[in-house]
């Protein structure tokens, strides 16, 4: 297969020439020639995501913030890049699968390692397209909520599933409330959590850049008030619109009388713990937490069960 070169007006491929706008024949090609240059281009746009999102997480590691100016650099889409990044550092190169497309393992690099692992086989045993792997995992997160429990908490610590937004990569489109259920602003304001509340209850509330001015609504929605907020750098995060988003918070408001105790290390306005899987959050909160306050806890929307906490949501 002839060597792939790079020319002033764009890409050689053979006797074909790859430019902005269309692709120039050079001379007279054999048939082979012309079903190589077929296979050239398919390899192109097969692994043109991972190459992109490969090299951005090449120049980040190598260069800090300087991958912003590569893409500006390259033209091309910015959240097309951002998504190519995201996926490529979620899904290390040995677990991809090169039978499946770059938009199946999309589908799947907001889950954690085992379920990215289970659902890529499942697609590749079955021979899915990307929407049906969307729709099986869709399928599978669609569990009843169960009732609040009765009684009431003096911790009540919670992750809602904000409304993000979708992403639009180049040719689909993967919206986040694919990869879990999500609430609207309304509904999560409509969760009877006042009613978990003790008379001394410490509220936790997470909640992201694009969120933050809604989750003070619902700190009010749920009879609470507002007092401190705790800031969780996670080392690494997406850059919109010129701002490199590395952080989350953790709002803590109060009903009744604020219960932290005043003895022992204070819980810091400032937590510095990697990031993991999508949305997962520190472990570190849960030691200041039990730390600071009394029991009982309860933990909303929570994924795992802990010792101490009483769990409530549709992924137990």
């Amino acid at each position: 297969m002839p060597e792939i070169q790079t020319s002033s007006h764009g890409i050689t491929l053979g006797k074909f020439e790859a430019c902005p706008t269309g692709l120039v024949v050079k001379g007279e090609p054999t048939y082979k020639e012309w079903e190589q240059c077929g296979k050239q281009l398919h390899h192109i746009e097969k692994g043109r995501m991972w190459w992109i999102g490969d090299w951005l997480n090449y120049g980040e590691r190598k260069w800090g913030e300087m991958y912003a100016q590569a893409m500006e650099e390259t033209g091309a889409a910015y959240q097309s890049c951002a998504n190519a990044k995201w996926t490529c550092e979620q899904i290390e190169f040995s677990r991809r699968r090169e039978k499946l497309s770059f938009a199946h393992h999309a589908e799947v690099a907001g889950l954690s390692i085992e379920e990215q692992d289970l659902w890529l086989d499942a697609a590749e045993r079955g021979e899915w397209s990307q929407k049906e792997l969307r729709q099986q995992i869709k399928e599978s997160k669609q569990l009843p909520t169960p009732s609040l429990p009765e009684g009431t908490f003096s911790v009540i610590y919670a992750d809602p599933p904000w409304p993000v937004e979708s992403m639009v990569l180049d040719k689909w489109e993967s919206p986040l409330s694919d990869k879990y259920d999500t609430m609207t602003i309304e509904q999560i304001q409509a969760l009877p959590v006042s009613s978990l509340a003790a008379d001394d209850c410490s509220l936790f509330l997470w909640t992201t850049h694009t969120f933050l001015h809604e989750a003070f609504h619902v700190i009010e929605a749920w009879g609470f008030k507002y007092h401190a907020c705790i800031t969780w750098d996670k080392g690494s995060g997406w850059t919109l619109c010129g701002i490199h988003r590395r952080t989350e918070f953790c709002l803590f408001a109060y009903k009744g009388n604020i219960n932290l105790s005043q003895d022992g290390e204070a819980i810091p306005t400032l937590v510095i713990e990697p990031k993991r899987e999508h949305s997962k959050k520190p472990d570190v909160m849960y030691e200041h937490i039990e730390r600071k306050t009394p029991e009982p806890r309860i933990e909303l929307f929570a994924r795992i069960t802990r010792h101490g906490w009483n769990p409530w949501g549709n992924q137990i």
